[in-house]
């Protein structure tokens, strides 16, 4: 049975970073109305495409350089992706006019901002090789960032590290960068005032890994 439904927004994410590291480029997002059941839009996309073959057919695929398509959901909100080569799946005829480069648009959903950019330790080397690339978009950023600095001088140091260790963002490296920026703009602001400098400490810094499409989560690992 293809599995397709994330059961978690942390999920979704996770699920559709690994399609990207595993070569999934050109895709297509779409938004289920709230009148239609999203299993039956399931149903009818997996056999659209016929998505539902092994992983050795899968590989069968790719070895002969045919492309493969992922069907992905969380809640009304799904995302069809394909390896290259276009035009090497029906996939890329039933949704030429929508087809988008992940390299070059990124997914949002809330909040995050997922893309695909070049591993630039590679292409030092002469190699190129593209990662997923997972951050707030910016308009969450703008609205986070004015959250924490309305509150630096209003709370004290304990409750905005809880609050900070709580704020629920998963901690891949982008997410990171933009959270410890944000730690370095508040304590500007409260270093000033001669308040406590919140401990970055505080944040999250380990990505655990879930089952996207499980209820049940799993251990924390160090995975970026």
């Amino acid at each position: 049975m293809y599995r397709c439904e994330a059961t978690s927004l942390e999920g979704f994410i996770q699920q559709l970073v690994c399609y990207i590291t595993s070569g999934y480029r050109w895709y297509v997002t779409g938004q289920i109305p709230a009148r239609k059941a999203p299993s039956k839009v399931d149903v009818g996309l997996i056999a659209k495409y016929g998505l539902e073959v092994s992983k050795f057919q899968r590989a069968r695929r790719k070895a002969r350089g045919e492309a493969n398509v992922q069907y992905l959901r969380f809640e009304h909100f799904f995302v069809l992706i394909a390896t290259p080569p276009m035009g090497g799946h029906v996939f890329f005829e039933k949704e030429a006019q929508l087809l988008r480069d992940i390299r070059k648009q990124p997914v949002r959903l809330g909040g995050y901002s997922v893309s695909s950019r070049r591993d630039g330790s590679l292409v030092r080397q002469g190699r190129e090789r593209w990662r997923a690339h997972v951050r707030m978009d910016k308009e969450t950023l703008a609205m986070v960032r004015e959250f924490y600095l309305e509150a630096a001088l209003h709370r004290n140091r304990d409750e905005l590290e809880r609050e900070l260790a709580n704020c629920g963002w998963s901690p891949y490296a982008p997410v990171r960068r933009q959270l410890l920026g944000l730690v370095r703009d508040v304590n500007f602001k409260r270093k000033r005032a001669g308040f406590d400098l919140v401990r970055v400490s505080c944040l999250r810094f380990r990505r655990r890994q879930v089952r996207p499409f499980e209820r049940n989560e799993g251990d924390d690992s160090d995975a970026e």
